[in-house]
C-alpha cells in the first residue's frame, strides 16, 4: 500500500510528533489545551483528509474517463462516535458537484465514492500488529 515505511518520532515536547513519509514530513500534535499549541490538524482530521483525497481523486478519474463535464467536485466529511465507550465511528460524506447532473449520474458517482481505496480499507477488517 505504501512504497516506503512511514516513521514517527516524539521527543520531550508533549504530544508533538514528527511523521516522515516517502518525500517529506508531517508535524502532528494533540488539540490545543492550556499547555499545548494547536499547530496541526488532529489525528482524526488526518484520517478524514486521507479519505477526502481518495474520494475526490477517485471521482475525478471516473468523471474524466466517462467524459462528463463536471468542473468541480466538493466534499464535506465529518466523523461522530456514538458513545465514549463505543468504538463505532460514523463518517458522513456529503458530495456535491458544480454542474447539474442526472440522478443516474449522481447515484453512480456515490457508488464510485464508496469504492475508493481508503473507503474500502475503512469498511474492511483492519489488523494492527505491534512488535
Amino acid at each position: 500500500m505504501v512504497d516506503k515505511n512511514i516513521t514517527g518520532h516524539i521527543g520531550v515536547q508533549k504530544y508533538l510528533c514528527t511523521i516522515s513519509w516517502r518525500n517529506g514530513q508531517l508535524i502532528m500534535n494533540q488539540r490545543k489545551s492550556a499547555d499545548r499549541n494547536d499547530l496541526t490538524p488532529n489525528r482524526y482530521s488526518f484520517l478524514l483528509a486521507s479519505l477526502e483525497r481518495c474520494t475526490l481523486s477517485t471521482l475525478r478519474m471516473y468523471i474524466d474517463r466517462k467524459g462528463w463535464l463536471i468542473l468541480e467536485i466538493n466534499n464535506i466529511l465529518n466523523a461522530t462516535q456514538e458513545t465514549e465507550d463505543d468504538l463505532t465511528i460514523i463518517i458522513s460524506r456529503n458530495i456535491s458537484f458544480s454542474t447539474e447532473i442526472t440522478l443516474e449520474q449522481k447515484e453512480r458517482l456515490y457508488l464510485i465514492a464508496e469504492k475508493c481505496p481508503v473507503s474500502r480499507v475503512l469498511k474492511g477488517k483492519i489488523t494492527v500488529n505491534s512488535n
